[in-house]
C-alpha cells in the first residue's frame, strides 16, 4: 500500500509555519511512521526526524540503524545523518535548527531525550507535535482507510472463527490465544490486544483474560484487534453461551440501539460530543446511565487510540475521512457486561462501518 509521504511532509511544514514552530523533532512514534514510513525501534539511542522551517528534513539515526532507515521509505524522502556511540546526537540536532526557537517534539518522546535536547538548545521552548500533526492524521487518506478496512475484516473473520470453535469449558486465556492466532491468519500482521470477559468479568471493560473457565449461561465480552500495514482494528461483540436470559436480551438490545443511534448521528460538521450524547441518551432513557461510564469512542489509525475522541466536551466538528470507534456498553458489576463496537469512517454525507460482523446477540456453545 503506497502512501503520499511527500504530501504529508509538505502539509506538516505548512502547519508548522502557521503555528509559529521553527522545527519538528519527531522521535520513534506513529508520527514518524506517518511522515516518512519509518517504524524505528524505540531505544535509548536517539533517532529523530528534524524538519526545520524552510529546510529539507534530516533523519538522525544511530550508525547501526542506518541500513534499516535507508531501506524504509524515509531513505528516498529525506537526508539521513548518522552518529556513532560516544558522540552527542543532541548537538547534531542543535546544529540543524535555529537557536532559541520553538520546537514541536513527539508527544511520546522519552523524558530523557527531551531533557538532553533542552540542554543542547538553551533558551528554546517546546510544544507537542499534536499541534501540527493531529489535524493531518485525523483525516485519513484513502490508502489509510483501505488498510483500516483490511484490519477490520480480519477482526470480523476472527470473531466468526472463535465463536465457531465454541467457548464453553475454555479459559479466557485460551480464547484470547485463539484470537491472536486468527488475527494473524486472516490478514493482520500482528495481534495487538485481546479482552475476554466472561460472566462477571464482562463488567470490567478492560478485563485481562485469566484462568476463569467459560460456563454455560455466561455472557462473554470479546474485544480485540490487530494491525495490518501499520493500521489498527478494534472490534467488540458480546456473545451468550447457551440461551440468554430475558434480562441479557434486554440489555443487549439497549446497547445495540445506542450503538445504532450514535452511528446515525455521524456526519460532517457534527460536533464529536453529539455522537457520544446520542448513544448515552438511549442508555439513560432505559435506566442504565450509571452503568455506561466510559466515552463512546476513540480515533484509530496508526495508533489504537488517537484523536478524535467521541466524548462529552469535544466540540470539534467531524470531518470526512475521520475514523473512530463507536462502542457503548452497559456493565452490571458482579453479574455481566455488554459492549458492541465498530470502527466507522466519516463520509461526505454520514458514516460507513468498516466492520461487517453482525450486531445481534450471538448464541454459542
Amino acid at each position: 500500500m503506497t502512501h503520499d509521504y511527500d504530501r504529508r511532509l509538505t502539509a506538516a511544514g505548512e502547519q508548522s509555519r502557521a503555528a509559529g514552530i521553527d522545527a519538528l523533532i519527531v522521535t520513534p512514534s506513529a508520527d514518524l511512521q506517518y511522515l516518512v514510513g519509518y517504524e524505528a525501534p524505540l531505544l535509548e539511542r536517539l533517532t529523530a526526524l528534524v524538519a526545520p522551517k524552510g529546510a529539507r528534513p534530516v533523519l538522525i539515526v544511530p550508525e547501526l540503524e542506518r541500513p534499516r532507515a535507508t531501506a524504509s521509505p524515509a531513505g528516498d524522502l529525506v537526508d539521513i545523518s548518522t552518529w556513532l556511540d560516544g558522540e552527542d546526537p543532541y548537538r547534531l540536532v542543535s546544529s540543524l535548527v535555529p537557536e532559541g526557537g520553538t520546537y514541536a517534539v513527539s508527544d511520546r518522546m522519552w523524558a530523557s531525550h527531551l531533557l538532553r535536547l533542552g540542554e543542547a538548545l538553551p533558551g528554546s521552548s517546546f510544544v507537542t507535535t499534536s499541534v501540527v500533526l493531529s489535524p493531518l492524521r485525523m483525516r485519513k487518506e484513502r490508502s489509510e482507510i483501505d488498510l483500516l478496512r483490511t484490519a477490520a475484516h480480519s477482526a470480523d473473520q476472527s470473531l466468526a472463527r472463535v465463536t465457531a470453535e465454541g467457548l464453553e469449558g475454555r479459559t479466557e486465556a485460551d480464547v484470547a490465544r485463539s484470537l491472536t492466532r486468527h488475527l494473524t491468519e486472516t490478514g493482520c500482521d500482528t495481534a495487538l490486544f485481546w479482552i475476554v470477559g466472561s460472566g462477571p468479568n464482562g463488567a470490567s471493560p478492560h478485563h485481562d483474560p485469566g484462568s476463569r473457565k467459560v460456563q454455560m449461561g455466561d455472557v462473554v465480552v470479546l474485544d480485540f484487534g490487530g494491525r495490518a500495514g501499520g493500521y489498527c482494528s478494534d472490534l467488540t461483540r458480546t456473545v451468550s453461551v447457551g440461551e440468554p436470559s430475558s434480562e441479557v436480551k434486554e440489555v443487549h438490545e439497549i446497547v445495540r440501539q445506542a450503538q445504532e443511534a450514535a452511528f446515525q448521528a455521524v456526519e460532517p460538521g457534527v460536533p464529536a460530543q453529539e455522537v457520544d450524547r446520542a448513544a448515552r441518551r438511549v442508555i439513560d432513557e432505559a435506566g442504565y446511565g450509571k452503568a455506561f461510564f466510559h466515552r463512546t469512542g476513540h480515533g484509530i489509525g496508526l495508533e489504537e487510540h488517537e484523536l478524535p475522541y467521541i466524548v462529552e466536551g469535544n466540540r470539534a466538528a467531524l470531518e470526512q475521512g475521520m475514523c473512530f470507534s463507536i462502542e457503548p456498553g452497559i456493565y452490571l458489576e458482579g453479574r455481566f457486561g455488554v459492549r458492541i463496537e465498530d470502527i466507522v469512517t466519516v463520509t461526505g454525507h454520514g458514516a460507513e462501518r468498516l466492520n461487517e460482523a453482525p450486531h445481534d446477540l450471538l448464541v454459542v456453545g
